[in-house]
């Protein structure tokens, strides 16, 4: 079996949208591209359809210019039937296609509040998905299990395309964005940035939720002088930490556990997590912040990066299952900053200095991509990886780097001060 079949095959027990029924109560090709002209306020899409002829779609305002080939109406199909979901297996399926996919996906979103439903799964199929997406939920069990399927890819996959330092989240860029600052600076920079709002002193102990490949830790042990719990579920993460930290002679200051967040013990005077609480899922949004508060000493406080989507667009949002969900990130969910906060107060944990840097997550997926379509050209991928796989991951890291550029969804520092 070639490696990362599982994330191409993920959406077994899920609805992509092209099967007869969903033909049949699509409500008519042309009426989706009517829904999708009437719901774009900002920017425009030219597409060539099947039948040979061409349509340009929005046009009204100032925004991105998308360029669509539309192979097959079952493209469509999908679209309306299965939202995100439906539309990736079109692409994957040669169903459409596009010189920028970026611009397509930024498009969607900047008009994600006008648009409404037209590009999210209906009905049956709406539900379905649902359904699926909450079989994957993240209990204890399951958690693991989630967690696996992405980030248990292999430590050699994600060396051939991530920087230097094997940080797996938006870096920080000096500002304005330049594409001559080295990735693994800005990667840093957000590390120290992140440390900084915990006010360290030597001999605190800082635990780490979502600890990765231990870059921040291998930080903080070795600048900041303190010692560092990292937690992880990912058994190809532990084992590439410790020897890190070996290689460091930062093991006595530092230790790596494979252990649920629900199940940490100890007191700590500081708590770092990047973008780990996206994927633990809004059931256990309250477990999570009373897990901060249960292991932070009185006065302690706790800094996170954190993935949000837009206010507006989280209730519909939530009550579908994406792209994201389906195939790359089980159990995971964007997080809405307002219910966050407020689940925050009631476990004692003061919401402090928020900033965002959504650009710079769509800078970091840009160089991300680059550097992943290099390692494929170039074969630096290590072996077993097909062109499936591949093609999933560019439509990953385009899919994402849209949302970015679009606004819709942002990533952002916070501090939590427990009183």
């Amino acid at each position: 079996m070639q490696r990362g079949s599982h994330l191409v095959a993920a959406d077994r027990g899920f609805v992509t949208g092209g099967g007869l029924a969903a033909r049949l109560f699509a409500g008519g090709f042309r009426r989706v591209l009517d829904r999708i002209d009437a719901g774009l306020a900002q920017g425009r899409i030219d597409v060539s359809l099947p039948d040979g002829s061409s349509r340009t779609l929005g046009g009204r305002g100032p925004g991105p210019h998308a360029i669509v080939h539309l192979r097959s109406w079952r493209a469509l199909v999908r679209l309306a039937a299965s939202g995100s979901v439906g539309w990736y297996k079109a692409w994957a399926k040669g169903e459409w296609s596009s010189l920028d996919p970026v611009a397509l996906f930024d498009l969607f979103m900047r008009n994600a509040g006008s648009l409404g439903d037209t590009a999210r799964a209906k009905g049956l199929w709406r539900a379905v998905n649902w359904l699926g997406h909450r079989l994957r939920a993240n209990d204890r069990r399951r958690a693991r299990r989630n967690i696996a399927h992405h980030y248990d890819l292999g430590n050699d996959f994600y060396g051939a395309w991530l920087d230097a330092g094997m940080t797996y989240s938006s870096a920080i860029f000096a500002e304005p964005i330049s594409a001559d600052e080295p990735l693994e600076a800005a990667q840093e920079r957000k590390v120290r940035l992140l440390l900084d709002r915990l006010a360290l002193k030597p001999g605190d102990r800082l635990l780490e939720t979502g600890c990765g490949w231990g870059g921040l830790a291998e930080i903080a042990a070795r600048d900041y002088g303190v010692h560092v719990t990292g937690l992880t579920l990912s058994a190809e993460q532990k084992a590439y930490a410790e020897a890190r930290l070996g290689r460091a002679g930062l093991a006595d200051r530092a230790e790596i556990r494979l252990c649920d967040y629900r199940d940490a013990e100890g007191r700590f005077d500081a708590i770092a997590s990047v973008e780990m609480v996206e994927a633990v899922g809004q059931e256990y949004w309250p477990a999570y912040l009373e897990s901060i508060a249960r292991l932070l000493r009185p006065g302690g406080r706790a800094a996170l990066q954190l993935i949000s989507i837009r206010e507006d667009l989280f209730d519909r949002y939530a009550a579908n299952t994406d792209f994201i969900q389906t195939y790359i990130f089980p159990g995971g969910l964007l997080i809405s900053e307002a219910r966050f906060r407020e689940i925050a107060a009631r476990s004692g944990l003061e919401w402090r200095d928020r900033e965002g840097y959504g650009l710079h997550y769509a800078e970091t997926l840009k160089r991300w991509r680059g550097s992943y379509e290099a390692a494929v050209r170039e074969a630096g991928l290590p072996d077993g990886f097909g062109e499936p796989f591949h093609d999933l991951w560019r439509y990953y890291l385009m899919y994402c780097e849209g949302g970015f550029r679009a606004g819709g969804i942002d990533v952002a520092q916070v501090t939590l001060a427990k009183s």
